[in-house]
């Protein structure tokens, strides 16, 4: 019932979840900084640039 392939698709399914959670975490962060911070380091300008060219 419980074979190696059942654990990898269930780890891989975890990994994925976590990682959304983490990029979720990351803006929530992001967007809390000051807007004078955020200016000098090209947020979210530069972040929004890299997830058009990814997909």
């Amino acid at each position: 019932m419980f074979t190696p392939d059942v654990f990898n698709a269930v780890r891989k399914y975890v990994g994925k979840f976590q990682t959304l959670r983490d990029q979720v975490r990351t803006e929530r962060f992001m967007n809390s900084l000051p807007e004078s911070l955020l200016k000098d380091i090209g947020w979210p300008d530069r972040y929004a640039a890299r997830r058009a060219h990814r997909g």
